[in-house]
């Protein structure tokens, strides 16, 4: 499917469960975007309830030994032409 992606094109996968994990990896290789968090997975290993920190911990490892870089919620915005919605 990554081959189908128009060129330029901004893309991010994520996985459910215990394969969580393994997507944040295939979405580096593929050239992608991450995302984790509890609404998706529950579990940091077998019988261990994560927290979204231990979570976000965890694919931010996978990603920077990959080689690639995490960037924040700022860079982020920037890189999507995105505009900082203010709390009412």
């Amino acid at each position: 499917m990554v081959n189908a992606v128009p060129t330029g094109w901004t893309f991010s996968a994520f996985g459910l469960g215990r394969h969580q994990m393994a997507y944040v990896a295939a979405a580096v290789l593929a050239g992608g975007n991450v995302r984790v968090g509890l609404e998706d997975n529950l579990m940091l290993e077998r019988g261990v309830l994560a927290t979204n920190a231990q979570l976000v911990e965890r694919a931010v490892g996978i990603v920077e030994r990959l080689g690639a870089r995490v960037i924040d919620a700022d860079a982020v915005r920037a890189k999507l032409g995105l505009k900082k919605q203010e709390m009412a």
